[in-house]
Protein backbone atom coordinates (compact mmCIF):
# COMPACT_ATOMS: atom_id res chain seq x y z
CA UNK A 1 0.00 0.00 0.00
CA UNK A 2 1.48 3.37 -1.03
CA UNK A 3 1.80 6.36 1.29
CA UNK A 4 -0.98 8.42 -0.35
CA UNK A 5 -3.50 5.58 -0.11
CA UNK A 6 -2.61 4.86 3.51
CA UNK A 7 -2.97 8.53 4.44
CA UNK A 8 -6.44 8.95 2.94
CA UNK A 9 -7.59 5.76 4.66
CA UNK A 10 -6.40 7.11 8.01
CA UNK A 11 -8.21 10.40 7.46
CA UNK A 12 -11.44 8.69 6.43
CA UNK A 13 -11.31 6.42 9.47
CA UNK A 14 -10.81 9.42 11.77
CA UNK A 15 -13.72 11.35 10.21
CA UNK A 16 -15.97 8.30 10.55
CA UNK A 17 -15.11 7.90 14.24
CA UNK A 18 -15.74 11.55 15.06
CA UNK A 19 -18.99 11.69 13.05
CA UNK A 20 -20.27 8.57 14.85
CA UNK A 21 -20.00 10.45 18.15
CA UNK A 22 -22.71 12.84 16.92
CA UNK A 23 -24.73 10.76 14.45
CA UNK A 24 -25.91 7.79 16.51
CA UNK A 25 -26.49 4.47 14.79
CA UNK A 26 -26.07 5.56 11.17
CA UNK A 27 -22.65 4.10 10.31
CA UNK A 28 -23.60 3.05 6.79
CA UNK A 29 -25.18 6.45 6.15
CA UNK A 30 -22.01 8.25 7.27
CA UNK A 31 -19.98 6.09 4.90
CA UNK A 32 -22.27 6.88 1.97
CA UNK A 33 -22.14 10.61 2.71
CA UNK A 34 -18.33 10.43 2.74
CA UNK A 35 -18.45 8.58 -0.57
CA UNK A 36 -20.36 11.49 -2.14
CA UNK A 37 -18.03 14.10 -0.65
CA UNK A 38 -14.76 12.42 -1.58
CA UNK A 39 -16.05 11.45 -5.03
CA UNK A 40 -16.85 15.13 -5.55
CA UNK A 41 -20.48 14.51 -6.43
CA UNK A 42 -23.93 14.97 -4.87
CA UNK A 43 -26.31 12.88 -2.76
CA UNK A 44 -30.07 12.57 -2.49
CA UNK A 45 -30.96 11.85 1.14
CA UNK A 46 -34.31 10.21 1.81
CA UNK A 47 -35.84 9.52 5.21
CA UNK A 48 -38.75 10.26 7.50
CA UNK A 49 -38.58 13.37 9.71
CA UNK A 50 -36.29 13.31 12.72
CA UNK A 51 -33.64 10.81 11.60
CA UNK A 52 -30.81 13.41 11.56
CA UNK A 53 -30.60 14.21 7.86
CA UNK A 54 -29.69 17.86 8.49
CA UNK A 55 -27.44 16.99 11.44
CA UNK A 56 -25.51 14.57 9.24
CA UNK A 57 -24.53 17.27 6.75
CA UNK A 58 -23.78 19.88 9.43
CA UNK A 59 -21.54 17.44 11.28
CA UNK A 60 -19.53 16.46 8.22
CA UNK A 61 -19.15 20.08 7.13
CA UNK A 62 -17.75 20.99 10.54
CA UNK A 63 -15.41 17.99 10.64
CA UNK A 64 -14.08 18.68 7.15
CA UNK A 65 -13.59 22.39 7.76
CA UNK A 66 -15.96 23.52 5.01
CA UNK A 67 -18.66 26.22 4.91
CA UNK A 68 -22.26 25.03 5.19
CA UNK A 69 -25.54 26.57 4.04
CA UNK A 70 -29.09 25.32 4.24
CA UNK A 71 -32.02 26.18 1.97
CA UNK A 72 -35.55 25.27 3.00
CA UNK A 73 -37.34 24.50 -0.26
CA UNK A 74 -40.96 25.67 -0.43
CA UNK A 75 -43.47 26.19 -3.20
CA UNK A 76 -42.84 29.96 -3.26
CA UNK A 77 -39.02 29.73 -3.35
CA UNK A 78 -37.59 31.38 -6.47
CA UNK A 79 -34.33 30.62 -8.33
CA UNK A 80 -32.86 33.97 -7.25
CA UNK A 81 -33.40 32.93 -3.62
CA UNK A 82 -30.89 30.16 -4.33
CA UNK A 83 -28.27 31.67 -6.64
CA UNK A 84 -28.60 35.37 -5.78
CA UNK A 85 -29.13 38.47 -7.89
CA UNK A 86 -27.65 41.82 -8.88
CA UNK A 87 -29.27 44.62 -6.87
CA UNK A 88 -28.95 48.35 -7.54
CA UNK A 89 -27.04 50.21 -4.83
CA UNK A 90 -28.05 53.89 -4.77
CA UNK A 91 -25.00 54.91 -2.72
CA UNK A 92 -22.62 53.70 -5.43
CA UNK A 93 -24.97 54.18 -8.37
CA UNK A 94 -24.09 50.65 -9.51
CA UNK A 95 -25.35 47.11 -9.33
CA UNK A 96 -23.93 44.87 -6.59
CA UNK A 97 -23.98 41.09 -6.58
CA UNK A 98 -25.94 39.68 -3.66
CA UNK A 99 -24.78 36.08 -3.49
CA UNK A 100 -27.29 33.39 -2.66
CA UNK A 101 -26.71 30.47 -0.29
CA UNK A 102 -25.44 28.34 -3.19
CA UNK A 103 -22.10 30.12 -2.74
CA UNK A 104 -20.84 27.64 -0.17
CA UNK A 105 -19.15 24.24 -0.06
CA UNK A 106 -21.76 21.92 1.48
CA UNK A 107 -25.28 22.91 0.50
CA UNK A 108 -28.26 21.27 2.18
CA UNK A 109 -31.29 21.53 -0.12
CA UNK A 110 -33.87 20.63 2.51
CA UNK A 111 -37.09 19.02 1.25
CA UNK A 112 -36.15 19.72 -2.35
CA UNK A 113 -39.33 18.11 -3.64
CA UNK A 114 -41.46 20.84 -2.04
CA UNK A 115 -40.38 23.29 -4.77
CA UNK A 116 -41.52 23.19 -8.42
CA UNK A 117 -39.19 22.16 -11.26
CA UNK A 118 -38.32 25.77 -12.15
CA UNK A 119 -36.79 26.30 -8.71
CA UNK A 120 -35.20 22.86 -8.54
CA UNK A 121 -33.49 23.53 -11.87
CA UNK A 122 -31.59 26.46 -10.34
CA UNK A 123 -29.24 23.83 -8.90
CA UNK A 124 -28.48 22.05 -12.17
CA UNK A 125 -25.62 24.20 -13.48
CA UNK A 126 -24.00 24.29 -10.05
CA UNK A 127 -24.27 20.52 -9.64
CA UNK A 128 -22.88 19.75 -13.09
CA UNK A 129 -20.29 22.51 -13.62
CA UNK A 130 -19.66 23.98 -10.15
CA UNK A 131 -20.57 27.43 -11.37
CA UNK A 132 -23.63 29.66 -11.60
CA UNK A 133 -24.67 32.29 -14.11
CA UNK A 134 -26.32 35.49 -12.90
CA UNK A 135 -27.28 38.12 -15.50
CA UNK A 136 -25.02 36.43 -18.07
CA UNK A 137 -21.99 36.55 -15.78
CA UNK A 138 -20.52 33.24 -14.64
CA UNK A 139 -19.32 32.75 -11.07
CA UNK A 140 -17.16 29.78 -10.04
CA UNK A 141 -18.06 27.79 -6.92
CA UNK A 142 -15.81 25.86 -4.54
CA UNK A 143 -14.07 22.81 -6.11
CA UNK A 144 -15.46 20.82 -3.16
CA UNK A 145 -19.06 21.95 -3.76
CA UNK A 146 -21.51 19.20 -2.81
CA UNK A 147 -25.31 19.24 -2.70
CA UNK A 148 -27.15 17.09 -0.18
CA UNK A 149 -30.83 17.20 -1.14
CA UNK A 150 -33.31 15.75 1.34
CA UNK A 151 -36.83 14.58 0.66
CA UNK A 152 -39.52 13.04 2.80
CA UNK A 153 -40.79 9.79 1.23
CA UNK A 154 -44.05 9.62 3.18
CA UNK A 155 -45.56 12.95 2.14
CA UNK A 156 -47.17 13.55 -1.24
CA UNK A 157 -49.38 16.59 -0.69
CA UNK A 158 -47.62 19.78 -1.73
CA UNK A 159 -44.63 17.99 -3.25
CA UNK A 160 -43.22 17.83 -6.78
CA UNK A 161 -41.43 14.87 -8.33
CA UNK A 162 -37.78 15.47 -9.15
CA UNK A 163 -37.15 15.47 -12.93
CA UNK A 164 -35.20 12.44 -14.16
CA UNK A 165 -32.41 14.69 -15.44
CA UNK A 166 -31.92 16.08 -11.96
CA UNK A 167 -32.04 12.72 -10.19
CA UNK A 168 -29.37 11.47 -12.58
CA UNK A 169 -27.02 14.19 -11.33
CA UNK A 170 -27.03 12.71 -7.84
CA UNK A 171 -24.18 10.25 -7.48
CA UNK A 172 -26.08 8.20 -4.91
CA UNK A 173 -29.30 8.03 -2.95
CA UNK A 174 -28.89 7.65 0.81
CA UNK A 175 -31.82 6.09 2.66
CA UNK A 176 -31.96 6.92 6.36
CA UNK A 177 -34.16 4.68 8.49
CA UNK A 178 -35.10 4.59 12.15
CA UNK A 179 -32.33 3.74 14.66
CA UNK A 180 -32.24 0.40 16.44
CA UNK A 181 -33.79 0.25 19.92
CA UNK A 182 -30.46 0.47 21.74
CA UNK A 183 -29.32 3.38 19.57
CA UNK A 184 -32.56 5.27 20.14
CA UNK A 185 -32.24 4.64 23.88
CA UNK A 186 -28.73 6.13 23.81
CA UNK A 187 -30.02 9.17 21.91
CA UNK A 188 -32.84 9.61 24.44
CA UNK A 189 -30.40 9.33 27.35
CA UNK A 190 -28.14 12.03 25.88
CA UNK A 191 -30.92 14.43 24.93
CA UNK A 192 -31.00 16.32 28.24
CA UNK A 193 -27.23 16.44 28.69
CA UNK A 194 -24.34 18.40 27.21
CA UNK A 195 -23.67 15.36 24.99
CA UNK A 196 -26.87 15.78 23.00
CA UNK A 197 -25.94 15.65 19.28
CA UNK A 198 -27.25 19.14 18.48
CA UNK A 199 -25.46 20.57 21.53
CA UNK A 200 -22.15 19.09 20.41
CA UNK A 201 -22.47 20.88 17.07
CA UNK A 202 -23.83 24.21 18.35
CA UNK A 203 -21.23 24.48 21.14
CA UNK A 204 -18.31 23.95 18.78
CA UNK A 205 -17.26 20.75 20.54
CA UNK A 206 -16.85 19.09 17.13
CA UNK A 207 -13.51 20.34 15.83
CA UNK A 208 -12.43 20.45 12.17
CA UNK A 209 -10.10 17.62 11.16
CA UNK A 210 -9.37 19.08 7.72
CA UNK A 211 -9.38 22.31 5.75
CA UNK A 212 -10.99 22.87 2.36
CA UNK A 213 -7.54 22.78 0.76
CA UNK A 214 -6.65 19.46 2.38
CA UNK A 215 -9.98 18.00 1.34
CA UNK A 216 -9.24 18.92 -2.28
CA UNK A 217 -5.80 17.31 -2.04
CA UNK A 218 -7.17 14.14 -0.45
CA UNK A 219 -9.79 13.78 -3.15
CA UNK A 220 -7.04 14.01 -5.76
CA UNK A 221 -5.00 11.34 -3.97
CA UNK A 222 -7.79 8.81 -4.54
CA UNK A 223 -6.31 8.35 -8.00
CA UNK A 224 -3.66 6.18 -6.33
CA UNK A 225 -6.33 3.52 -5.71
CA UNK A 226 -6.20 1.03 -8.57
CA UNK A 227 -9.27 0.25 -10.68
CA UNK A 228 -8.49 -2.70 -12.94
CA UNK A 229 -9.96 -2.90 -16.49
CA UNK A 230 -12.15 -5.87 -15.56
CA UNK A 231 -13.76 -3.78 -12.79
CA UNK A 232 -14.47 -1.01 -15.29
CA UNK A 233 -16.07 -3.57 -17.63
CA UNK A 234 -18.11 -4.98 -14.73
CA UNK A 235 -19.53 -1.59 -13.73
CA UNK A 236 -20.33 -0.84 -17.38
CA UNK A 237 -22.06 -4.21 -17.80
CA UNK A 238 -24.25 -3.61 -14.74
CA UNK A 239 -25.46 -0.25 -16.04
CA UNK A 240 -26.06 -1.58 -19.53
CA UNK A 241 -27.97 -4.62 -18.25
CA UNK A 242 -30.58 -2.33 -16.64
CA UNK A 243 -31.46 -1.03 -20.13
CA UNK A 244 -32.48 -4.50 -21.32
CA UNK A 245 -34.14 -5.77 -18.15
CA UNK A 246 -37.67 -7.03 -18.71
CA UNK A 247 -39.08 -5.11 -15.72
CA UNK A 248 -37.30 -1.80 -16.30
CA UNK A 249 -38.81 0.83 -18.61
CA UNK A 250 -35.91 3.31 -18.32
CA UNK A 251 -32.50 1.99 -17.35
CA UNK A 252 -29.40 3.69 -16.02
CA UNK A 253 -27.46 5.95 -18.37
CA UNK A 254 -23.70 6.42 -18.80
CA UNK A 255 -23.59 8.74 -15.79
CA UNK A 256 -24.55 5.72 -13.67
CA UNK A 257 -21.44 3.86 -14.86
CA UNK A 258 -19.33 6.84 -13.81
CA UNK A 259 -21.11 6.92 -10.45
CA UNK A 260 -20.42 3.24 -9.84
CA UNK A 261 -16.70 3.63 -10.53
CA UNK A 262 -16.23 6.87 -8.58
CA UNK A 263 -18.16 5.67 -5.55
CA UNK A 264 -16.54 2.21 -5.57
CA UNK A 265 -13.10 3.80 -5.43
CA UNK A 266 -14.00 5.75 -2.28
CA UNK A 267 -15.66 2.66 -0.82
CA UNK A 268 -12.43 0.73 -1.33
CA UNK A 269 -10.57 3.43 0.62
CA UNK A 270 -13.15 3.27 3.41
CA UNK A 271 -12.58 -0.48 3.63
CA UNK A 272 -8.80 -0.12 3.77
CA UNK A 273 -8.05 -1.42 0.28
CA UNK A 274 -5.67 0.02 -2.30
CA UNK A 275 -7.59 -1.48 -5.25
CA UNK A 276 -11.27 -1.55 -6.19
CA UNK A 277 -12.89 -4.99 -6.07
CA UNK A 278 -16.14 -6.38 -7.44
CA UNK A 279 -17.44 -6.30 -3.86
CA UNK A 280 -17.02 -2.51 -3.77
CA UNK A 281 -19.06 -2.18 -6.97
CA UNK A 282 -21.75 -4.52 -5.63
CA UNK A 283 -22.02 -2.61 -2.35
CA UNK A 284 -22.41 0.71 -4.17
CA UNK A 285 -24.77 -0.52 -6.91
CA UNK A 286 -28.05 -0.05 -4.95
CA UNK A 287 -27.17 3.52 -3.93
CA UNK A 288 -26.01 4.41 -7.45
CA UNK A 289 -28.73 2.72 -9.51
CA UNK A 290 -32.06 2.65 -7.66
CA UNK A 291 -32.97 6.33 -8.06
CA UNK A 292 -32.09 6.22 -11.77
CA UNK A 293 -34.47 3.40 -12.73
CA UNK A 294 -38.10 3.59 -13.85
CA UNK A 295 -39.99 0.31 -13.69
CA UNK A 296 -42.68 -0.80 -16.12
CA UNK A 297 -46.14 -0.15 -14.74
CA UNK A 298 -47.24 -3.79 -14.83
CA UNK A 299 -44.33 -4.77 -12.60
CA UNK A 300 -45.01 -1.88 -10.22
CA UNK A 301 -48.57 -3.15 -9.87
CA UNK A 302 -47.17 -6.57 -8.97
CA UNK A 303 -45.20 -4.99 -6.13
CA UNK A 304 -41.71 -4.99 -7.65
CA UNK A 305 -39.38 -2.30 -6.28
CA UNK A 306 -36.28 -0.70 -7.77
CA UNK A 307 -34.26 -2.26 -4.95
CA UNK A 308 -35.40 -5.73 -6.01
CA UNK A 309 -34.67 -4.94 -9.66
CA UNK A 310 -31.10 -3.90 -8.80
CA UNK A 311 -30.67 -7.07 -6.77
CA UNK A 312 -31.71 -9.13 -9.80
CA UNK A 313 -29.29 -7.20 -12.01
CA UNK A 314 -26.43 -8.01 -9.63
CA UNK A 315 -27.41 -11.67 -9.69
CA UNK A 316 -27.57 -11.71 -13.49
CA UNK A 317 -24.22 -10.12 -14.37
CA UNK A 318 -21.18 -12.31 -13.63
CA UNK A 319 -18.63 -10.61 -11.36
CA UNK A 320 -14.92 -10.71 -12.21
CA UNK A 321 -12.75 -12.87 -9.97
Amino acid sequence: MNEATEHIQQVLAQVRREAAKVIIGQGEVIDLALVAIFAGRHALVEGVPGVAKTLLVRTLAQLLGCPFQRIQFTVDLSPTDIIGTNAFNPSTNAFTLLKGPIFTTFLLADEINRAPARTQSALLQAMQERQVTIDRETHVLSPNFVVFATQNPIESEGTFTLPESQKDRFLIKISMGYPEEGEELELASRTLTQNAPETLIDSGTVRPLLTAERLTALRASLESIVTRPEIVRYATALARFTRNHSAIRVGAGPRATQALLLSSRVHAALRGRDAVTAEDVQRMAPACLEHRLILKQEFVEKGLTCAEAVKHVLQSVPAPR
